[in-house]
């Protein structure tokens, strides 16, 4: 997309450097005089000319010199150009540039660009050329401060001093007022940032400026009201890459002349103005990587009929494509809207509503990009457009069929269609004519491809995306003529049985293999034939026999899920040093850690779970400094945990549940700064639970030393992990009290308003999904997509005593409290009502006594109470969210009375608020609270999940979650513990 907007702006700029340039640089003449071919000569003394372009500088006549202009009347030389190649290694020049080209008196054209002066200022002298009406210094590696005694040159009309690497600076642009004949100025890459906005001001002064390129010179600030602009004769305005946090400039609406416009990635936000609809001779308008641009596109758009290149993605733009361009084809007196349009680009928006049949209509068009929107329905036919080559539709909400006319476009090099919702049959038109495709992505729809056995498609594909796609049962045999082929998803497209022995010869040229969530069978081959920095994912399978070792060094490897057996490889470190993600998680591997480990200096992720690794944790892996994820959970590993896991300063997951390691927590891992997820719970840790948790792991969300045999006290500072979402201390030898700091616990008493999803390990679009088992209504329930939104207290199955502290009510935020099979005492306090989130609450087979709290029914998110087997007394507060739990709730409680127990309470019970008047019998109140209840039950279900989900997006989103994941129970075509995610762009 980049090279398209500078080309577009680079023709426009090519035509104003033709009209500039008073020649071309190599004018035949006569005789040049004496002064200036000694002047030419000193000036070459000083230049280096690797590649003896300056040869020809040796003839008597300067004027036939290679590079010099002479005026044809007097022979005075008028013109040098030197220019480079920075292209061609050695192709330019580099040294000094003397004084003596002052003496050049006739001199109107210097250009020295693309060349090596690297370390050098721009000389001050060359503001004395008195004549010079072109200056290019672009590219030639100046550096410093630019003389401001360039203002002198009255003359000029073309300064181009673009850097390319951003040596050149200045604080003050007060100099180019002096340059009132001005027509173009390119500073591209220049540090501007102490400017400010008074480049505005200055600009303003130079009413001829018609060509003005600042990209990516840090300029920032308000370009959105500066006074009164007067740009009435800019054609091509490049501001790109800058920094303004500006309002969309109105001002920009006045500059009539304009031809093209790119300010994409500027800080820009507001709304676009109707006005840019009024500037008849716009062909370029680029404002693509504005994040704020907000607000509906300007239907005033659909008159700029000279429009060739329109780029608004990757903003904030709402509203639907149809009010673009309603009545654009009157406007353009033509039988399409935007007759010259080539390029449109609304990628990455928040655009919604039908993609409109008018697209269909833009007979120019080459590259619609459309792609990471919220556009709904068909397809509209686009086979008439014939001179398309990249159509991107992505991860919309598009639905019905793949029309079959697409198959015609001849020119097509670039379809992505991918996550949408769109199904139905691909047959063998739906190919028919795409010769030129090289990227295919259909993948994440639920197509069914219907063709011959014996069919060969037209193209040869660089990548081609057809996960969740119906291609099976049997392993395409078209796929075997597909010899440039670079990147395969065929995830979870129903292809079953063995691996065709023809597939390992294509394989080693692909460097994306991903055919996770088939039922694929049978060996891999080993070595596995795929090249050096692949990617391959084949997790989720069948495939048996021992682990394969890849043929070269790889960056991602996923064999998870599947049904390998034996030892991890212990040379497979020689093949990891490059490696990045390696997920060997969910087979019937045996044996030890290997010590390759330290060998793997790239590594990020390890993920080795759930198989049946023995021995002990080698002290290696603390070499693999770049680690972020280690998951070694749910195998038979033993001993100590290493220390030198501290030395993982990168690590954010250490998952080492479910093993047989003992001793104490290394106190190295003070220096886990980073670490968000320390899952340890289910081994044979003791000691005591350390107070330095609180100083090191400042970043904790996760903490579980469940099911071990730790003792002592729970220190007080654990309640200074601001962070902190989940603490499971459950089934340890815990004693003393519950530390009433943990009301202090930040992230339970704010919860989380949105969804955050934790990726760790990220690489080119691999990543690992954190995950944890929560125990929640005394069940575990694992939890991954919205992880970031649990918040839970579990220190259940130890021996604290004490009482319930107060402050521990202020922690509003909390959905899940286990304080279970203890011996707490005391009362549960009133403002239990306060925790107004709690959704499951078990505090049973303690020693609580005094009545339930009245404030108790107010919780109405709770589903899940157990308060049975303590001494609770008093009548029960059944009214609210109390009348939907049973009796089991309150069972062991034996001076408990009143619903749901089938217990009347005696006649001297005092009256509880919320209660009803005596005068009836307990069945005769169950018998009204229980038809009361059914029609309260019945609108609270259907009002209150309503009116949440409507104004509390968090839950919307975990409330949609739950109902995915039903989905998956019944549908099951996802990996429910998928490691290696793809999301991966084409534009």
């Amino acid at each position: 997309m980049a090279r398209d907007s500078s080309l577009c702006i680079i023709l426009v700029s090519i035509s104003i450097l033709a009209w500039l340039s008073p020649c071309d640089g190599n004018t035949p003449a006569g005789n040049c005089s004496e002064s200036d071919r000694e002047a030419l000569i000193d000036f070459k003394n000083g230049l280096h000319d690797l590649d003896n372009r300056l040869s020809s500088w040796q003839r008597s006549n300067c004027c036939q010199w290679r590079g010099i202009g002479c005026n044809e009347r007097t022979g005075g030389v008028i013109s040098i150009d030197l220019h480079g190649d920075s292209g061609t290694c050695g192709y330019w020049l580099s040294g000094e540039i003397r004084p003596s080209l002052v003496r050049l008196k006739s001199l109107r054209f210097l250009d020295l660009s693309s060349n090596h002066f690297y370390g050098i200022p721009i000389p001050e002298f060359l503001g004395s050329l008195e004549n010079l009406q072109y200056l290019n210094l672009s590219k030639a590696g100046f550096e410093c401060a630019i003389p401001p005694n360039l203002g002198n040159l009255s003359n000029l009309q073309y300064l181009d001093l673009s850097s390319d690497f951003s040596g050149l600076s200045t604080n003050n642009l007060g100099w180019i007022s002096g340059l009132g004949s001005l027509k173009y100025l390119a500073l591209d890459k220049v540090d501007l940032s102490m400017v400010g906005s008074t480049w505005i001001n200055v600009l303003n002064q130079i009413p001829s400026l018609s060509g003005l390129h600042l990209s990516d010179c840090r300029l920032s600030g308000s370009i959105s009201s500066p006074g009164l602009v007067n740009f009435t004769s800019l054609v091509v305005l490049d501001l790109k890459s800058n920094r303004f946090d500006s309002e969309f400039p109105q001002w920009l609406v006045n500059a009539s002349s304009l031809v093209g416009v790119d300010m994409s990635y500027s800080g820009l936000y507001g709304r676009i103005p109707l006005g840019l609809g009024e500037l008849p001779r716009l062909q370029i308008l680029i404002l693509s990587g504005n994040n704020n641009l907000s607000g509906g596109i300007p239907s005033s758009i659909g008159s700029l009929c000279s429009l060739v290149n329109f780029d608004l993605s990757d903003n904030n733009l709402t509203g639907t494509l149809p009010e673009i361009l309603q009545g654009g084809s009157e406007t353009c007196d033509s039988l399409s809207p935007l007759p010259n349009l080539r390029y449109l680009r609304l990628s990455n928006n928040r655009l919604r509503g039908y993609l409109p049949s008018w697209v269909g209509q833009l007979k120019n068009l080459e590259k619609l990009t459309l792609d990471h929107n919220f556009l709904e329905g068909p397809i509209p036919p686009l086979g008439t457009l014939e001179n398309l080559t990249n159509l991107g539709l992505g991860r919309n909400r598009l639905n019905g069929t793949l029309p079959v006319d697409l198959g015609q476009l001849s020119k097509l090099d670039y379809l992505d269609a991918s996550y949408n919702h769109l199904s139905g049959i691909l047959s063998e038109d739906h190919f028919a004519n795409l010769r030129k495709i090289e990227t295919l992505d259909l993948s994440s729809n639920s197509f069914t491809l219907n063709v011959s056995a014996d069919w060969m498609p037209p193209f040869q594909v660089w990548e081609l995306g057809m996960g969740s796609c119906q291609i099976g049962p049997s392993f395409p045999a078209w796929l075997r003529h597909q010899n440039r082929i670079k990147h395969l998803g065929f995830s979870n497209a129903s292809i079953s049985g063995p691996v065709p022995s023809w597939f390992w010869d294509i394989s080693s040229n692909l460097s994306l293999l991903n055919m996770s969530l088939n039922r694929l069978q049978g060996q891999l081959p080993n070595p596995l034939p795929v090249p050096r920095y692949a990617e391959v994912d084949l997790s989720s399978n069948l495939f048996q026999g021992p682990l394969p070792l890849p043929t070269f060094e790889i960056n991602s490897l996923d064999l998870s899920n599947n049904q390998f057996s034996g030892g991890i490889p212990q040379n497979l470190g020689k093949y990891m040093s490059i490696l990045f993600f390696l997920s060997l998680s969910s087979n019937r591997i045996t044996g030890g850690l290997p010590e390759f480990l330290e060998n793997m200096q790239c590594i990020e992720v390890i993920d080795l779970a759930n198989n049946n690794l023995s021995g002990n944790i080698p002290p290696s892996i603390g070499n693999c400094s770049t680690l972020e994820v280690l998951d070694l959970q749910n195998n038979s590993l033993s001993g100590l945990i290493p220390a030198s896991l501290g030395q993982l300063q990168q690590l954010r997951s250490l998952h080492l549940s479910n093993n047989k390691l003992s001793g104490d927590l290394p106190s190295s891992f003070k220096n886990l700064s980073s670490l968000e997820t320390l899952d340890i719970g289910n081994n044979q840790l003791n000691g005591t639970i350390p107070g330095w948790m609180a100083e090191g792991f400042i970043k904790l969300r996760i903490l579980s030393l469940r099911s071990n045999a730790f003792s002592g006290e729970i220190p007080h500072e654990l309640s200074s992990l601001s962070s902190l979402q989940v603490l499971d201390l459950a089934e340890n030898n815990l004693t003393g009290n519950i530390p009433s700091s943990f009301g202090d616990l930040k992230a339970m008493v704010e919860g989380r308003e949105r969804n955050e999803y934790l990726f760790y390990g990220k690489f080119r679009g691999v990543y690992y999904e954190e995950n944890f088992l929560v125990t929640t209504k005394s069940q575990p329930q694992l939890y991954t997509k919205t992880l970031s939104l649990v918040t839970s207290i579990d220190i259940s199955g130890n021996n604290l005593d004490g009482e319930f502290p107060e402050e521990i009510t202020k922690l509003a935020g909390l959905l899940i409290l286990n304080l279970s099979r203890n011996g707490i005492g005391g009362e549960i306090p009133e403002s239990i009502s306060s925790m107004g989130q709690l959704a499951s609450l078990d505090l049973s087979s303690n020693r609580f006594s005094h009545a339930i709290p009245q404030s108790m029914p107010s919780l109405s998110f709770l589903s899940y109470l157990n308060l049975s087997n303590n001494n609770f007394s008093g009548k029960i507060p059944y009214t609210q969210q109390m009348t939907t739990f049973n009796p089991s709730s309150f069972y062991g409680n034996p001076q408990l009375c009143g619903a749901p127990l089938n217990v009347t309470c005696p006649a001297n019970e005092p009256d509880k608020p919320g209660t009803t008047e005596d005068g009836g019998s307990d069945d005769e109140f169950i018998d009204q609270w229980f038809y009361l209840s059914v029609g309260l039950g019945y609108a609270v279900g259907i009002l209150v999940p309503t009116i949440v989900l409507h104004i509390k997006s968090s839950w919307a989103e975990a409330y949609f979650d739950l109902i995915d994941r039903i989905a998956e129970r019944w549908l099951p075509i996802g990996n429910r513990r998928a490691k290696l995610r793809r999301n991966r762009r084409q534009g």
